[in-house]
């Protein structure tokens, strides 16, 4: 099914569902339902991110240039539901980024709480309009609303792939944190949750086929609402039930954090497969659903396809704990508008 809807995004299908149509009606109502019932997960009455934009580790490498680094997508690339810039995804990668590069790094962030993948072409201009900051690599979070709001899912791969292709264009690397894993929303019960993780999980590794296909990397993050959060919903939850606390925002950097300095070439591990984590080459497609299923995955472009088609290199990167002393935001830094 994920290479049916990539294949649908690619060559202009559009019709192509998760699921049954009067099913996923029946899902969406009551997951929408859900959504009300824990609270106000990024409605016009939420209250905004806290702003994140700045330099990081502005006194690494004796005033080496700075990394530029742009946060695309929705709430959770946002920050919605925590309470200091610090503790958003933003925040937390850059911050790790300039620990690991031992380089200052520039944060902006064009991500909108409630985007859809149809609004990454307005991010994207954002992102890349000014000649003077060119990202150097990008992170995009994004897919979840697409799922609640019933977005085609053929379009939702076909625009994400446009951003990649446009952001790789201008030069910029690209890291695509996929849907997350909505089945364990603690209100959506079975077989609601079932059918919203198969739901979820299918766009995710369509997601990774259109992404890697473009010239991205991508991390799985159904850890982001997945088997973890569902463990520790208290700790792991921010106070309307629906997006992370600090503590997940936490555990969802550490797991892109790896790929998004690989991409750079400045994470200390070797890029070739290792056998003893399961890790290899494989189609595409296939990468893309083992990925799907367990969140943290890693999947990029293999250097040579296969005699079916493209392959990729499915990776599960040792997480490192990161000290980010010193490395905290200077909004003297001019930020994106």
């Amino acid at each position: 099914m994920a290479r049916r809807i990539a294949a649908g995004a690619a060559y202009g299908g559009g019709g192509i569902g998760l699921l049954g149509v009067a099913t996923v009606g029946v899902v969406l109502a009551e997951v929408r339902l859900a959504k009300r019932r824990v609270g106000n997960n990024g409605g016009d009455h939420a209250p905004a991110p806290p702003r994140a934009d700045g330099l990081y580790g502005a006194g690494l490498a004796g005033g080496a240039e700075p990394l530029r680094f742009a946060m695309l997508g929705d709430s959770t690339a946002a920050g919605q539901g925590v309470l200091r810039a610090r503790e958003t995804p933003g925040a937390l990668m850059a911050s790790g980024l300039a620990a690991v590069a031992e380089r200052p790094v520039e944060l902006r962030t064009v991500a909108l709480p409630g985007a859809r993948s149809d609004d990454l072409e307005r991010q994207v201009g954002l992102a890349v309009g000014d000649p003077s900051w060119v990202p150097d690599v990008c992170v995009i979070m994004i897919g979840a609303n697409d799922v609640t709001h019933r977005i085609p899912p053929t379009r939702s791969v076909r625009c994400l792939s446009t951003a990649v292709r446009r952001l790789r264009t201008a030069g910029a690397e690209v890291v695509v944190g996929t849907c997350p894993d909505l089945g364990t929303i603690e209100p959506v019960y079975q077989p609601l949750s079932w059918i919203a993780r198969r739901t979820s999980r299918q766009l995710a590794a369509a997601q990774t086929i259109g992404a890697v296909e473009q010239g991205g990397r991508t991390v799985s993050l159904g850890d982001l609402l997945g088997p973890e959060f569902a463990a520790n919903p208290r700790e792991l939850f921010g106070p309307d039930n629906f997006h992370p606390s600090a503590e997940g925002y936490a555990t969802a950097a550490m797991a892109v954090l790896p790929t998004l300095c690989a991409a750079l070439g400045v994470w200390p591990e070797e890029e070739r497969p290792d056998a003893s984590r399961d890790e290899g080459f494989l189609p595409v497609a296939r990468a893309a659903v083992r990925a799907a299923a367990e969140g943290g995955t890693e999947v990029t472009a293999a250097p040579q396809g296969g005699p079916r088609g493209p392959w990729a290199l499915l990776k599960r990167r040792r997480r490192r704990r990161i000290h980010t002393h010193g490395t905290a935001p200077d909004h003297s830094t001019p930020a994106a508008s």
